[in-house]
């Protein structure tokens, strides 16, 4: 068997990048799965994986090597398993929009928990900007001051005049998964760093301002001066899975800050007494977006949905 990275996924059949520097077309049989993970996509980019070739030349990815990280969540259609967006990475750059379309403080923040419960780096990337109104442009410089006093890097960028310069250095010799909300200009963001169409780009549906999907599939584009970027598909909600309900705190930093001060060690911040996390709210050192976004996900773990 060969050794093989995982570089490009169309659902049907994956595109691994050999050692010798050789791209294959690979399958998988209908019941390959990964040991203790019900996932709706056993192989994803960014996978390091073993490939045997048959007779008749056809390429079978017969093994996945232990994953050093992945970003994962809960499929739409089935509520019992998961969608893995990439894996082996070093960080994520999510792309966000106050406007055209409007990305959610909740699909900002279960996205930033799922980063702290895999251990991955994440980034934020304020873009359109260009299209904000004044009252728009307060709006987003609140929220990059939220997440910069959370210690998540911020960059704001416009969708006209895209600047790849203010980028590339955080991307130099790193793995990183770009995602974010169908429409956020993820695509025209990825044509301008690589100076070439990679992606199509898609317009905004004016009947509902969301975006639509362009990218149909997950691949691996590689920097020229080293490190590589992973585009997925634009996605609407994003519903965590695999959260055990005493863990939620843990992924939010200030609310885990906070919570060593509260009477119960198990305290869930809703309504127990003593609760130094609702007391921080009162006062204003938490923000209750982030606060809203840490109940949604606790619904999550005990309901089994999950809410956009």
């Amino acid at each position: 068997m060969v050794r093989g990275l995982v570089i490009k996924s169309t659902g049907s059949s994956y595109i691994v990048r050999m050692n010798d520097g050789s791209d294959a077309e690979c399958h998988i049989k209908g019941n390959f799965r990964i040991r203790g993970i019900r996932s709706t996509n056993p192989v994803a980019v960014g996978d390091h994986v073993k490939v045997q070739t048959l007779a008749d030349g056809t390429n079978w990815i017969k093994e996945i090597e232990e994953r050093q990280n992945y970003i994962i969540r809960r499929a739409t259609n089935l509520s019992k398993e998961s969608h893995i967006l990439a894996a082996n990475i070093d960080q994520v750059a999510l792309i966000v929009t106050i406007n055209h379309p409007i990305t959610s403080t909740t699909f900002i923040d279960r996205f930033l928990a799922t980063c702290e419960a895999y251990r991955v780096r994440a980034i934020l990337i304020f873009n359109k900007t260009d299209l904000l109104t004044e009252e728009e442009m307060e709006q987003l410089e609140a929220l990059r001051s939220l997440y910069e006093s959370l210690d998540y890097p911020t960059i704001k960028l416009s969708a006209i005049s895209l600047q790849p310069s203010k980028i590339i250095p955080l991307l130099a010799g790193k793995t990183t998964l770009f995602s974010g909300n169908s429409g956020v200009g993820k695509s025209t963001l990825l044509n301008a760093l690589f100076g070439k169409e990679l992606t199509r780009t898609g317009k905004i549906s004016d009947a509902h301002d969301t975006g639509m999907h362009t990218t149909t599939f997950s691949e691996m584009y590689f920097l020229p001066d080293g490190g590589a970027v992973i585009d997925t598909p634009g996605i609407k909600g994003f519903g965590t899975i695999d959260f055990e309900k005493e863990e939620v705190s843990h992924y939010f930093r200030e609310i885990f800050r906070v919570s060593r001060e509260c009477r119960f060690s198990n305290c869930t911040h809703t309504n127990e007494p003593g609760c130094a996390v609702q007391e921080a709210i009162i006062k204003g050192s938490i923000a209750i977006s982030r606060y809203e976004s840490y109940l949604s996900i606790l619904n999550d773990s005990t309901e089994g949905k999950y809410r956009g």
